[in-house]
């Protein structure tokens, strides 16, 4: 829904509390931006605007107010860490379906299921997927200075990462399997934004409503192997992936990591396959130059990795 509207900038949010979960603003061009993070109090902000290239503590001018600095990450990418913000509230929303007669359960009798014809309502904004070409700078970044640690990393087969499941570090308090993903690229990139709707219900109704309103869809439903969600993603006018999810893993610091293979195969326990659009860059004269210019400075990148990605995701 609408949480609050400029002239230039359009704010929407979730049921869950949150003042705003997507931000959009005019620009000349369509572009993901970065991301934002909350935490707990200003004097983690004071510390985090002593990273080189970071701005000053300032007023935070959105929904919410507070605090905030604004960072830039080693691929470009922009990040606002926000503190003190007033308390947002939280939206209704409808109770989850009742799964009662499952195996040998069978406790709803005499009762039917029926769902109102809407769009699923998500709750909030549940993580982002980004691809950069200095992967190892770009992990390192979040890692030291926002605190995150992998829960899955797929690798190559010389053991280098393909792609990191980053979460926050909240000790025994359980946190999503990953808030960011980031994955070996040929340059900066965009993968999805990821939001948690209610149930499997939710996922599969915003599904229907999507594709009779001609959404482009570009994959699911199906369920994750590293992360567990049930996933369904469509694809916005201007061609930015986004997901509906639902029944996502939560760990604690006692979890360790998970080290796989990566492959197309282990992108999902059961749905239709990966297709090889949802993951093919798009190719322009500009981002080909890119491209070459990043594989020849790019510690990360050689020409037996760029054939490994173009065999499994190009």
């Amino acid at each position: 829904m609408v949480a609050h509207r400029t002239e230039h900038t359009l704010y929407l949010r979730g049921a869950a509390p949150s003042h705003y979960a997507y931000r959009v603003e005019r620009g000349p061009r369509a572009r993901f931006v970065g991301a934002g993070y909350l935490v707990d109090a200003r004097s983690d902000l004071e510390r985090l605007a002593q990273i080189d290239g970071a701005g000053p503590v300032t007023s935070s001018e959105h929904p919410g107010r507070g605090a905030m600095v604004r960072l830039r990450d080693p691929s470009g990418f922009i990040v606002e860490v926000v503190a003190e913000q007033d308390e947002p509230a939280r939206l209704s929303q409808r109770a989850p379906m009742d799964l009662g007669n499952v195996g040998n359960a069978r406790r709803r009798v005499n009762a039917t299921q029926r769902l109102p014809i809407e769009p699923a309502a998500l709750l909030r904004l549940g993580h982002h997927v980004i691809e950069v070409s200095e992967y190892q700078a770009t992990c390192a970044w979040y890692t030291r200075h926002l605190g995150l640690v992998p829960s899955d990393v797929q690798v190559f087969e010389d053991g280098s990462p393909a792609v990191t499941f980053l979460r926050l570090d909240r000790g025994a308090t359980p946190t999503d399997h990953h808030t960011l993903a980031m994955a070996q690229g040929v340059m900066p990139a965009f993968g999805h934004a990821a939001f948690e709707v209610l149930d499997a219900d939710a996922v599969g109704m915003g599904h229907r409503v999507l594709r009779e309103k001609a959404w482009a869809h570009a994959w699911g439903i199906g369920r994750h192997l590293l992360g567990s969600q049930i996933f369904d993603y469509w694809e916005d006018p201007w061609g930015a992936r986004h997901e509906h999810y639902c029944d996502g893993d939560l760990f604690t610091a006692d979890q360790p990591l998970g080290v796989h293979a990566v492959s197309r195969e282990g992108m999902a326990q059961w749905g239709p396959p990966m297709p090889r659009s949802f993951t093919k860059p798009r190719l322009s004269p500009s981002s080909l130059l890119a491209i070459a210019r990043n594989v020849s400075r790019s510690d990360d990148l050689s020409l037996g990795k760029l054939a490994t990605l173009a065999r499994l995701f190009g």
